[in-house]
Formats: structure tokens, C-alpha cells, sequence
């Protein structure tokens, strides 16, 4: 659960958008967000698909099952 946190934090980091106008793209509060950020609770399958395609990212991805060039993240 810690991989999709901290692959979380880092999207949005690096996406150059506020927490505002990511929950407003993909349709959820900013505590749902907030909540996913600190591992109070956790997306999904549907919200994990949803902000996969949202940051381009595989499910995996954030899953943390590969990594970013899509190798295996056991390898």
C-alpha cells in the first residue's frame, strides 16, 4: 500500500496541478485524495484505473507491480 502512496504524491507532484484542480478533472473530493495521500484509505480498482489513465500511467504501475519503464519492480 505505501507504493501507490508515495507513486501518488508523486504524479500529482510532478503533474504542475493543484489537489483543487486534479479532484475537479477526475470528479472526487479533495478529501478522498487527501485520505489516498496519508493511507487512510485506499482507491479502488476502478479509482486506481481512473488515475492511472488520468497521470498515463499503467494500473501497475501505481500498483507498484513495474516500475515506470514498465520492467518488473522485483527485477
Amino acid at each position: 500500500m505505501q507504493v501507490i502512496i508515495e507513486r501518488l504524491k508523486t504524479l500529482i507532484k510532478g503533474s504542475g496541478k493543484t489537489q483543487i484542480q486534479i479532484c475537479k478533472d477526475l470528479g472526487i473530493s479533495k478529501q478522498k485524495l487527501t485520505n489516498w495521500k496519508s493511507g487512510y484509505s485506499s482507491p479502488n480498482l476502478e479509482d486506481v484505473v481512473m488515475l492511472a489513465r488520468y497521470f498515463g500511467v499503467s494500473s501497475d504501475y501505481l500498483l507498484g507491480i513495474e516500475n515506470e519503464d514498465g520492467a518488473n519492480a522485483e527485477e
